[in-house]
């Protein structure tokens, strides 16, 4: 290390440029990378930048190793940046560092990984149908194939891309897994799945190959307690972080999330969201941390999991070092303190090595120890570093960059400080002249260890020049400055204590004398703390007169403006102060510390602390209440004794519900008003009691033979009033004595049905139902009268026949059945042959009824046709099978119109004979309507000839629809359309002549 002198002061360092030299400090350090497989891009670029002066050098080392360009071509250097081209993944994966070095020191950068990214395809194995019972739960697995880094985000596709299933409350999809969770299976749900998996570190994705899921019919559906599927782990949480916990159960019906901490209330920064399934916490902190449980619950039951979250923390400094120049043989402590969990470990590295000494306690400074220092603080989480440097300096005394100032002044009486605080290294001895006088440390005069002169109570006598000498083994320097005395600064008026009403205003006034050289400015504070009359304009308000008075005035006073106020008058030289106390009067605060004790079934004793009663007496407190069944409604809670005194700090609130969760809170009164409420008290559940509710609107009857069907309103859960909550039936017939009793375990239930052969039909029974928990049974509701179901008819309807109407139409009548229970009948018909009895056609007509038509049925064909009676409880027997054949189809060739003759005021239009088909109806006539343009009617004639005379129309246009008749109906349409005395034809074409005409355009194009 070579000694020279800096070229603006005579200092020695181990540089040839101390005034404007440094040593390395980074402004760009290498950061963790993944370098995706498939990049387009083949390389990867580590950043280093460090302000330097002279300019840094830059060395690189993978894995604690130097990096030799000449050895790998790969590696470039971009000015202190790190390329890699190319890279190899088993030879360029590792921590990388960078070195940054100049003639002060070296500084290391903190590690940098480089890790490969991939995503592999799903295999192409095809996957499993998976079949579930409606009402069950499903899940689908992801299985995710291999990648890096761990990171992926899931979604699943329905039956194609890019149609991807919507979560809500019924189906659910792990961010940990992939998995889909579906809580209950309903046809809806059947179709292909596939899971699609992306990682943003690489900006791939992938999907799986279709899973078919093929719900299973089921009825009735069953149902199912919720069972919890997705539990989150015990997890681990840095302090600041953002972390999501996931919880989704399956069951029928679903099930409803619920999230708790079991040793406190949940974070503030808490959020729950998809439809419960998520808990995310913000911004963690050390208080978060303990025992979370999600709890699933539905009628059938409930299912809960609970896991640890832990708080740790990254290392992060308390003390930190800082870059300092130090006299040359002086003591010099360097210290850093880290905070984190676990604690970190902390070693020192000094030009980029690591430093052995632990304690950097420096006895007798060399230029040696001059450097860049580095304190590398490490637990599991990550490392920091704090970086300084330390240049060792020997300098003879100078005063060029901070002299005595040339003008000091001073207050009669007050007190002044001369700085003394010369450049010089070893350390300078001080002393201090007036001017020829030598100065010692008397009464009023005190030279302080840094060479500071104070002097007491000046007079016009302390006035001159005054002159500090400095002096080491290198040299001696001096500075001059000269003091003057002016008039004391006093305060003439001081502020007196105001006492107003909120909303008020408030003037407290200050004035006071100076020295009329000297300008004079108030500065006022509240209880220590400057007004910003910026940012406060609303409020406070200076007197526009200014002056040498600085009145305050406090507008629309609020209960935080209360406090302590004091006026500084200061002037260059001196300031003093005055002070004064506002008090404002407002309703009270709101009080603290709400908490439940002697927790009963109906009631519970709430205890607080008084808040501020904002200079009023408290009169009275109010006590609110809300409960589970009511989140966002605060209600005013009963007491006992009914009025809260305002000197009470506890009250008993009755008229509470059984088994319900509450939270409570209190609102103090005074004669100004009523205050803000308190925070809610933890939350707390009332101990169970037997139901005091019965269910309403009894009624039932009707159903299936030899049932009994009761049904009920259920009760509304705030009365459930204890866990394992149910209903008793009772039921008799109104002649017998005992009652039969059955057990619903079903809270939501609306129905029993009781079956029994014995039972006879439409019969009147009474009913009556009660609800029960854990603590026991309530009241019945009240009797009410129903009747059993009926008997299916026995009889079957007799003389059944029917008559074929055309090719698609027929009636069919019967005698109807004797009993007075029958509430229609229901005629079935089908095919003979072609049809299945199974997929048979079906008309229902009422009991007044005895004949039906029976339609959309093909030409030509035999039929069975059946009657049978009915009512609520079924279908009776069926009447003997009756066979029909329809007619052959009607024509489907329409006429041919071949004239149409304008005869006077009428019109004739002819037309040759449609010859029917082999399969087709015998032509018995013909059928003309003529209508006007735009109308479905007119006036039908029927005729046996091949022509008819019509009126020619007086105004507008007139159709003429031409058609054969048969037995099977109406066949195909010829149109004739007449305008003023002009016919035109529009023939009906059939399948066959459409296709005809189609193929001619074809060829014609």
């Amino acid at each position: 290390v070579c000694l020279s002198v800096c070229l603006h002061s005579p200092c020695l360092s181990v540089s040839s440029d101390d005034a404007t030299g440094y040593g390395p400090v980074f402004e760009d350090q290498p950061v963790d990378t993944i370098y995706p497989e498939e990049s387009p891009e083949a390389k990867i670029t580590l950043s280093c930048r460090a302000r330097a002066n002279p300019p840094a050098t830059y060395t690189w080392r993978l894995n604690s190793r130097n990096i030799d360009q000449d050895e790998d071509n790969h590696y470039t250097l971009v000015g202190g940046n790190l390329v890699i081209s190319n890279p190899i993944k088993n030879k360029h994966v590792g921590k990388y560092t960078c070195k940054a070095t100049n003639d002060y020191g070296a500084v290391v950068s903190r590690e940098a990984a480089v890790q490969f990214g991939y995503l592999d395809f799903f295999s192409s194995e095809e996957r499993e149908a998976v079949h579930v019972k409606e009402g069950q739960g499903a899940v689908l697995l992801c299985a995710p194939p291999p990648h890096y880094p761990d990171e992926l985000s899931f979604r699943w596709i329905l039956n194609e891309f890019p149609v991807f299933i919507p979560l809500d409350k019924r189906r659910f999809i792990s961010q940990t897994t992939g998995n889909l969770f579906i809580s209950k299976v309903d046809s809806s749900d059947s179709g292909n799945y596939s899971c699609f998996v992306s990682s943003a570190s690489i900006a791939k994705s992938v999907f799986s190959k279709f899973i078919p899921l093929v719900p299973l019919a089921e009825r009735p559906i069953r149902k199912y307690p919720a069972d919890i599927k997705v539990k989150f782990p015990d997890t681990f949480a840095l302090v600041g972080q953002n972390i999501t916990l996931e919880c989704f159960a399956l069951g029928n019906p679903i099930p409803q999330i619920r999230w708790r901490k079991m040793d406190g209330e949940l974070p503030a920064n808490h959020e729950v969201s998809m439809a419960g399934a998520h808990l995310q916490l913000y911004h963690v902190q050390y208080e978060d941390e303990g025992t979370y449980e999600c709890e699933a619950l539905n009628s059938k039951g409930k299912d809960w999991h609970r896991a640890r979250v832990s708080v740790e923390a990254f290392p992060e400094w308390t003390e930190s070092i800082s870059s300092t120049e130090r006299d040359i043989s002086s003591d010099y402590t360097m210290s850093c303190e880290a905070s984190g969990k676990p604690k970190p470990h902390v070693h020192w590295l000094k030009n980029g090595y690591s430093y052995d000494k632990h304690d950097l306690k420096f006895r007798g400074l060399t230029f040696e120890d001059s450097g860049m220092y580095q304190c590398r603080a490490e637990n599991r989480h990550g490392v920091v570093y704090a970086d300084a440097e330390l240049r060792v300096i020997a300098c003879a005394p100078t005063f060029e960059h901070n002299p005595v100032k040339r003008r000091i002044l001073g207050a009669k009486n007050g007190r002044v400080v001369l700085e003394c605080r010369p450049k010089a290294a070893p350390k300078a001895s001080l002393s201090w002249t007036k001017g020829s006088e030598l100065l010692f440390n008397s009464s009023r005069m005190l030279i302080w260890e840094d060479g500071s002169l104070e002097i007491l109570n000046v007079t016009r006598a302390d006035e001159g020049r005054y002159t500090c000498f400095a002096e080491n083994d290198r040299g001696k320097a001096n500075s001059t400055g000269f003091l003057s005395i002016t008039e004391a600064t006093k305060i003439t008026l001081a502020p007196s204590n105001v006492d107003v009403t909120a909303g008020e205003s408030a003037s407290m006034q200050c004035a006071a004398s100076h020295d009329s050289t000297l300008d004079i400015t108030f500065v006022w504070t509240m209880d220590g703390r400057s007004i910003d009359f910026d940012r406060d304009g609303s409020h406070y308000e200076r007197n526009p007169n200014g002056g040498s008075s600085g009145e305050l005035i406090i507008k629309n006073t609020q209960l935080k403006h209360s406090g302590r106020y004091t006026c500084t008058a200061q002037t260059p030289v001196d300031n003093v102060s005055a002070s004064a106390d506002l008090v404002v009067r407002g309703p009270p605060g709101p009080p603290g510390g709400v908490r439940v004790e002697e927790i009963r079934n109906k009631s519970v004793r709430l205890i607080w602390s008084r808040g501020a009663d904002n200079h009023s007496p408290i009169s009275k407190y109010t006590v609110q209440c809300r409960d589970s069944f009511s989140q966002e409604d605060w209600r005013d809670a009963t007491t006992s004794p009914p009025d809260v005194e305002g000197n009470a700090e506890t009250a008993m609130v009755v008229d509470l519900f059984p088994w319900t969760e509450y939270e409570f809170r209190v609102i103090a009164t005074n004669t100004l008003g009523t205050g803000d409420p308190s925070s809610p008290s933890p939350k707390v559940t009332t101990l169970e009691a037997v139901p005091v509710v019965a269910p309403s609107d009894i009624g039932g009857g009707g159903g299936t033979s030899k049932e009994l069907t009761i049904t009920w309103t259920p009760v509304q859960p705030q009365y459930y009033y204890g866990r394992n909550f149910g209903y008793i039936i009772a039921f008799k017939p109104h002649d017998v004595y005992d009652w039969m009793k059955v057990t619903v375990v079903d809270p939501e239930a609306k129905h029993y049905v009781h079956k029994d052969s014995s039972i006879p039909a439409s019969t009147e029974f009474q009913v009556k139902v009660k609800a029960f928990n854990i603590k026991g049974e309530g009241p019945y509701s009240l009797t009410a009268v129903i009747y059993s179901a009926q008997d299916v008819p026995s009889e079957a309807p007799t003389s059944v026949e029917a008559r074929a109407l055309s090719a698609t139409e027929a009636i069919v009548w019967w005698l109807p059945v004797t009993q007075h229970t029958v509430e229609g009948y229901q005629v079935r018909y089908w095919r003979k042959v072609e049809d299945r009895e199974a997929s048979s056609q079906r008309v229902v007509v009422s009991s007044r009824e005895n004949q039906t038509r029976l339609e959309n049925m093909r030409p030509n064909s035999p039929y069975l046709i059946e009657v049978r009676a009915y009512n609520a409880a079924g279908y009776g027997p069926p009447s003997h099978h009756f066979q029909i054949y329809t007619k052959k189809a009607p024509p489907s060739r329409p006429p041919k119109i071949i004239s149409k003759k304008l005869k006077g005021t009428s019109v004739n239009i002819a037309w040759e004979h449609v010859e029917p088909l082999a399969n087709e109806s015998t032509i018995d006539g013909y059928k003309v309507l003529y209508r006007k343009a735009g109308l479905s009617t007119g006036i039908l004639y029927t005729t046996g000839k091949r022509s008819i005379d019509l009126p020619m129309p007086r105004d507008g246009d007139c159709v003429v629809e031409v058609r054969a008749h048969s037995e099977g109906g109406d066949g195909a349409v010829a149109q004739v359309r007449i305008s003023g005395g002009a016919v035109m034809v529009t023939q009906s074409l059939s399948l066959a002549s459409l296709l005809l005409v189609a193929m001619l355009c074809l060829l014609a194009l």
